[in-house]
């Protein structure tokens, strides 16, 4: 991919430009695609059944309200992801397999990372708008990150 998010942002001043600091955890540290969404606190059942299905190139935010007291990804679901055709995941919470991630040709956004695992009760949402950072992203709206941060179409 050849865009950088400021060149993206200096084109179109409308781009919503997300505040909170994510790291990067993926191979991919640049990304973009079609947003779809799942709203989830420390359950990512819903993230592991999405990411299971066809991405299609889509880049999955995940709403975990900011928790970093459980992982609502890891290795295996990121794997997942890749053989499933996504783009990337953007996770306002917290991964595990930091190590193994960084080896995953796959973007990956979070807050930190954590080694417990959550429930996979599977309570959520999906496909639903979701807020943070100063950001409302909608189902299909295009999401663009790399290493300055991440930029969604209104």
């Amino acid at each position: 991919m050849t865009f950088t998010t400021c060149d993206l942002f200096d084109n179109d001043e409308n781009l919503q430009s997300v505040s909170l600091q994510f790291e990067n955890f993926g191979a991919h540290p640049r990304f973009s695609g079609p947003v779809r969404t799942v709203r989830c606190y420390r359950d990512n059942g819903l993230v592991k059944s999405l990411l299971n299905s066809p991405g299609e190139g889509a880049v999955l935010v995940v709403d975990g309200a900011g928790s970093l007291e459980s992982a609502l990804m890891g290795d295996m679901i990121a794997a997942a992801a890749v053989e499933n055709g996504w783009a990337g995941v953007v996770i306002n919470g917290a991964i595990r397999d930091r190590v193994a991630l960084a080896d995953t040709p796959l973007g990956i956004k979070a807050l930190g990372s954590n080694p417990r695992k959550s429930a996979k009760d599977s309570v959520g949402a999906v496909d639903l708008v979701v807020s943070f950072g100063g950001v409302t992203f909608v189902p299909g709206a295009m999401l663009y990150s790399d290493e300055d941060g991440i930029l969604v179409a209104a």
